[in-house]
């Protein structure tokens, strides 16, 4: 369970848009405002639309997925030159976007599954974040 960044005690509910820190309240917030570094990301004009305020817990519903990838290698996805690359092309963005809308996520999940560009995307976010017997 993670805590919040600022103050070190409760859970966190919120992320700074600028930083991407956790933080569990508005005082939290105030008070990290004025300490804040934004991060400058190198493809941000090709990924800034992918850029939202849910947190992992948000995406992964709590405790309802048993599989769950660890932050660290999820921030592997982040740092990943081929990944970028990937979400350079418009189709590839398109794609994720009508995943994400989807009511019937499972369904959009099959359909995207068929475009070969989506399936390398899956491929290469599997490849960095498949736990082989190790840790980082």
């Amino acid at each position: 369970m993670q805590i919040c960044s600022v103050c070190s005690e409760h859970t966190p509910k919120y992320r700074c848009p600028a930083c991407k820190i956790r933080y569990c309240s508005l005082g939290c917030y105030k008070k990290h405002k004025d300490s804040c570094l934004p991060v400058v990301s190198e493809v941000s004009e090709a990924t800034d639309s992918f850029h939202t305020e849910r947190t992992e817990e948000d995406l992964l519903h709590g405790e309802d997925i048993i599989d769950k990838v660890p932050l660290e290698k999820l921030q592997l996805l982040g740092q990943s030159k081929e990944i970028k690359d990937l979400l350079c092309n418009p189709h590839l963005r398109q794609l994720l976007r009508s995943i994400d809308s989807a009511d019937g996520k499972g369904d959009a999940m099959k359909a995207a599954m068929q475009e070969p560009l989506f399936v390398e995307f899956s491929d290469q976010c599997m490849k960095l974040t498949a736990n082989e017997g190790g840790d980082l």
